[in-house]
Order: C-alpha cells, then sequence, then structure tokens
C-alpha cells in the first residue's frame, strides 16, 4: 500500500512555487492535465509519453509500463474533458451532462489494468497493458467516486482564483483548500493582513 506521505501531485503557483496537491482520487489527478474551454491553456496531454508521464506521478501503484498510442492520447483529452464537465456538474448540484456520462461510462465498460502477483511477491500489472487500460481504470475510480460515500465530498478549492476538483476523504469532512502550503496559506496571509489593517 502506498503511504499517505506520497500521495498527491507536485504543482505551481503561478510564481513558480512547487507545492502538493492530493485530489485523493486518480480520477480527479487527470483532471490537472488540462481540460475543456479555459483549463485547455493547461493541456499537458499531448503525445503517448506525456500520458505516461502523468501515469508515472499519479497514484497507481507500481507505476504501469504502458504501451500507449496517439489515438489513445486523444480518448484521454476526451475522457478528462468529459469527466471535467461531470464533476462540476456534480460539485454545484446540477444534472449530469448525458454526452458526457456517455463518454465516461464507455471508458470504464473497457477492460481496466488487472493486478496481479510477482514471482517475487511483489504487485505489478498483468498481460501488456495499453493506454485503453489505463482510461478503464481512471473512469471506473471516477464511478466508485461518484456514486460512493463520499460523493458529497467532491468540492472545488475555496479560493476564488483555483479551479482544482478535491474529494474531501478526512474524517471531520472540513477541508476547503486544494492544499493548505498554496491556497490555504494564501488565505491565512490575506487575513492577516486585513486584521493588520485593521487594527493599524
Amino acid at each position: 500500500m502506498e503511504s499517505p506521505a506520497t500521495r498527491g501531485l507536485t504543482l505551481h503557483s503561478r510564481s513558480g512555487v512547487a507545492y502538493r496537491f492530493d485530489p485523493g482520487a486518480l480520477c480527479l489527478e487527470l483532471l490537472v492535465t488540462g481540460g475543456p474551454g479555459p483549463y485547455r491553456r493547461y493541456e499537458v496531454l499531448h503525445e503517448p509519453a506525456d500520458l505516461a508521464a502523468w501515469a508515472e506521478r499519479s497514484r497507481l501503484v507500481p507505476t504501469p509500463e504502458l504501451d500507449i498510442s496517439a489515438d489513445e492520447v486523444a480518448d484521454a483529452r476526451g475522457l478528462r474533458d468529459a469527466l471535467f464537465r461531470v464533476v462540476l456538474a456534480h460539485v454545484r448540484g446540477d444534472p449530469h451532462p448525458p454526452d458526457d456520462l456517455a463518454v465516461v461510462n464507455e471508458a470504464a465498460a473497457k477492460p481496466a489494468l488487472a493486478p496481479a502477483i510477482a514471482p517475487t511477491g511483489e504487485r505489478r500489472w498483468a498481460g501488456s497493458p495499453g493506454g485503453s487500460h489505463l482510461l478503464a481504470t481512471v473512469a471506473r475510480d471516477a464511478v466508485e467516486l461518484l456514486t460512493g460515500p463520499y460523493a458529497h465530498r467532491v468540492r472545488t478549492c475555496a479560493a476564488e482564483d483555483c479551479h482544482l476538483i478535491y474529494v474531501d476523504i478526512s474524517r471531520p469532512g472540513r477541508r476547503r483548500w486544494c492544499s493548505m502550503e498554496h491556497c490555504g496559506n494564501r488565505h491565512k496571509v490575506r487575513t492577516l493582513r486585513a486584521r493588520n489593517a485593521e487594527e493599524g
């Protein structure tokens, strides 16, 4: 099992400062690679190596050795964009877009990564997995998240200028920020400055 300390992605703020962001679910990790509409400027999935690099940074343990085609990279972008719209609708309490749900469900219906035990006793992935297996695993994770016990805890960061999405799996369920070291810290600084200005 992976340690909680190893979970999460390293992102960079607009000023270039690195911080850890743990969205709490594999499917939500895919959403940081770009997205539809205004999020397209963050696109990082251009070729098979990009999708393989994302898999290496993801919470999948161990990292699967994938044979990814250019078409599967396009499928990954399509799944991500559909998932983005479905999750945002879910967070807002809006109806899930039917066309986007169909994309997620179609991906989830395909064969996913299959875990196996290596002769050494370590965990590995069976067969020769490709990009479609990876996408099926992500889509199934989305189905589990959005229909499971934490579905009501999928949220967007409380910072007005941050659009990162996470699932709050903490016991108290009071997480507000994408990352305490980024948006949480920015909030603390703004609050302190406002308090000092009032006292001054």
